[in-house]
């Protein structure tokens, strides 16, 4: 009976043992099983919070690239602010000069028709008065003073002139002035600093504070011409003291002269005259060359020799040089 119990307990570790080792065997499949299938299917079982997390992430990574964006957009605003102001100004400048004209010739007129009607000699006119100007008469005026200021006083070609192709040769051009308060500002913060170039001189385009201006009263530059010339005047312009926002002009040009250079627009430097700037002139003056060369030149060298009294610096609108261009050999310039 002892001998049958040990048997039976024999058999029944037995089977106990054959069963683990069933049920550890089964673990081990489907551990392998799904291992294979977490392989297969890769990204598609990442788990919920973790994608909602990157998600979130992006979301907030957008939203600092777009604020990073905003100044960007907030300056080019400004900069296109600050353009459609300057093209205002430029416009009520004109306007302003032509109501002047316009008001001057209307007061001359005015003032020969009164002495017409003190004139006892001219009766067709002793019964006129300022009513007598019809309308049709009052447009041909005003157009004809349109024209007048449409062209250009001097009536000579600009061979220093930008957008005919001359430039300004940086070498050969002093430092400009360098002004703590000609800043950009956005909120209040001043961020960039500003200052006109040099090449400002050879644009037709002049009004109060477009001008280069450069340190103390000395300064000179080199202009590669638009093309060869044999220069014959030269003439220099500056706003005046009537629409000058300080009042006065004391940062023009007085004393200037004025060299000729050849091709590489370096080397001998051929004299070409000396010159003064009147500030209480007509605005625009010219200068005829009091040494005339015959030869075809390329650049010329102005030369600022003082000012009208500025401590600090001193300003050039516009310089333009005159002269006979060079022929292509078939008379043709």
């Amino acid at each position: 009976m002892e001998r049958v119990r040990e048997c039976f307990n024999q058999i029944y570790w037995s089977w106990k043992i054959i069963l683990s080792m069933m049920f550890l065997l089964a673990c081990l499949i489907i551990g392998f099983h799904n291992s294979e299938r977490l392989k297969r299917t890769g990204l598609s079982n990442i788990p919920r919070q973790l994608y909602e997390l990157s998600t979130d992430y992006g979301s907030k990574l957008y939203d600092y690239q777009a604020r990073i964006r905003m100044p960007k957009v907030k300056m080019e605003l400004l900069r296109v602010g600050s353009h459609n102001l300057e093209s205002n100004s430029q416009e009520i400048l004109s306007l302003t000069k032509q109501i002047d004209i316009l008001k001057a010739l209307l007061k001359d007129i005015k003032n020969k028709m009164d002495n017409y009607i003190l004139n006892p000699n001219t009766e067709a006119f002793g019964k006129q008065d300022d009513s007598d100007i019809t309308n049709e008469e009052m447009v041909i005026l005003v157009n004809y003073v349109l024209k007048k200021l449409r062209e250009d006083q001097v009536q000579m070609a600009d061979y220093a002139l930008k957008s005919a192709g001359a430039s300004i040769v940086e070498a050969g051009t002093s430092e400009s002035y360098k002004n703590d308060k000609a800043k950009l500002y956005w909120h209040g913060i001043g961020f960039l600093s500003y200052e006109m170039p040099p090449d400002v001189i050879l644009q037709p385009d002049v009004h109060p504070g477009k001008c280069w201006a450069f340190p103390g009263s000395k300064g000179h530059t080199i202009i590669k011409l638009a093309r060869k010339i044999t220069p014959t005047a030269v003439t220099m312009e500056h706003i005046s003291e009537k629409i000058s926002p300080s009042g006065n002009t004391s940062s023009a040009p007085k004393d200037f002269s004025v060299y000729g250079l050849k091709e590489e627009c370096k080397g001998e430097e051929i004299f070409l005259g000396q010159f003064m700037y009147n500030k209480k002139g007509t605005s625009v003056q010219t200068f005829h060359l009091q040494n005339e060369v015959s030869e075809y030149l390329l650049c010329v060298k102005l030369k600022i020799l003082n000012n009208w009294g500025h401590p600090k610096y001193t300003c050039l609108y516009r310089f333009r040089v005159h002269g006979k261009p060079e022929t292509d050999g078939l008379g043709a310039p």
